[in-house]
């Protein structure tokens, strides 16, 4: 079952109190980017609702110039209810890629644009091990294995991209014989 929004929220604000923009920036840019998302449009509504649930509280912070700026803290019940929701099976994992899809075309793309498209990925790729090396500590033992997972999973698509290319670059190359 998937965690909703107001309990992914939640789990933001597990690490540390936040802003709604915060939390969204977390969920567009930061580490949950990489594993869920949430609208910008449905945080506000689910801190909300948490705050009346009594699973998260707000401060209000004047700011010059600018307007108030609501900081959300997790309550001990709203930890609570986070760790509940933990404690059911997760959705399947979902993965999609234009990449990918693209690829699922090879044969109607020149072997030149095809080796672009490998190359670009590729470079990606290197810049997200980069990125994943980076961040190196402090890490709780789970950022720590998420972390290796990534680099895992990384480092065999640039091996599996790097051992493939030209294969399949030659193997996707129209073929006379099958337009005929």
């Amino acid at each position: 079952m998937a965690l909703d929004v107001k309990m992914k929220c939640l789990g933001i604000l597990s690490w540390g109190d936040a802003s709604g923009y915060e939390i969204q920036k977390e969920f567009s840019e930061g580490t949950a980017s990489h594993f869920v998302d949430a609208s910008f449009g449905s945080i506000y509504p689910a801190l909300n609702k948490l705050m009346d649930e009594g699973h998260v509280t707000c401060k209000t912070h004047a700011q010059e110039g600018r307007p108030d700026k609501k900081v959300y803290s997790i309550t001990p019940t709203g930890r609570l209810a986070f760790q509940q929701a933990l404690k059911r099976a997760p959705s399947d994992d979902k993965f999609r890629s234009e990449f990918l899809f693209y690829l699922l075309f090879a044969d109607d793309l020149a072997p030149e644009y095809l080796a672009e498209l490998l190359d670009r990925k590729t470079a990606e790729i290197d810049a997200t091990i980069d990125l994943i090396r980076e961040n190196e500590g402090p890490l709780s033992p789970g950022q720590e294995f998420v972390r290796g997972y990534g680099l895992a999973v990384h480092e065999a698509i640039k091996k599996y991209l790097s051992k493939e290319k030209a294969r399949f670059i030659k193997s996707s190359a129209p073929d006379t014989a099958k337009a005929g």
